[in-house]
């Protein structure tokens, strides 16, 4: 088998989840899906943040390799903060989650030899007071767009963040931990030897 040959389809166009998934040294094919992301009327977030990682990988078209599907949403008191579609929309949740403690699940689902296997990871990340002009500013450095809850903790917006407990990585947007023990079960080894 060629070494250079991916082990690993990715259901994500997103760089930050390549990015960890590299550094963990997966070779990996990757491409964007196109599903609906809205919330089913009365679903625990829970539930809704694991169906839609479910629902990516099963998206995918990757032939015979495993499918790694993983979706992360924002929550502050049961209501779930999306990509910012305006300035607008960016800083009223900049201003929402000002001085409050949120939740960040990310759900991982692996889809290999027919198995579906997947798992969510919870942390809860502490805002600092933002003033409104810092939000202005923040919006304007191009950052919040295209970001749940419109920050990147592992970017500017992690001058916010005055606390967190749980998985950094899941908060970036694919936690480590969980997403290696899934790999491992498939048989996808993220720490070998050159002998394997």
């Amino acid at each position: 088998m060629n070494v250079d040959q991916p082990v690993l389809h990715l259901a994500s166009s997103s760089p930050r989840r390549r990015e960890i998934l590299g550094a963990l040294g997966v070779r990996l094919s990757f491409e964007g899906v196109n599903i609906d992301e809205s919330r089913a009327p009365g679903e625990a977030v829970a539930d809704m943040v694991l169906r839609l990682a479910c629902e990516k990988a099963q998206a995918a078209d990757a032939g015979a390799l495993p499918v790694l599907g993983a979706d992360t949403i924002v929550v502050l008191d049961d209501r779930v903060f999306g990509k910012p579609g305006s300035e607008e929309d960016a800083l009223e949740m900049l201003h929402a989650l000002s001085g409050r403690t949120h939740r960040v699940l990310t759900a991982v689902a692996l889809i290999s030899d027919g198995r579906l296997e997947s798992v969510v990871a919870n942390s809860e990340v502490k805002f600092r007071d933002i003033h409104p002009d810092e939000a202005l500013a923040y919006w304007q450095s191009g950052e919040p767009k295209g970001k749940a809850g419109s920050y990147a903790i592992q970017g500017l917006g992690g001058i916010f963040v005055e606390s967190l407990t749980g998985s950094y990585s899941g908060v970036v947007g694919l936690p480590v931990f969980e997403t290696a023990e899934l790999l491992g079960s498939a048989g996808i080894a993220v720490l070998h030897t050159d002998e394997t």
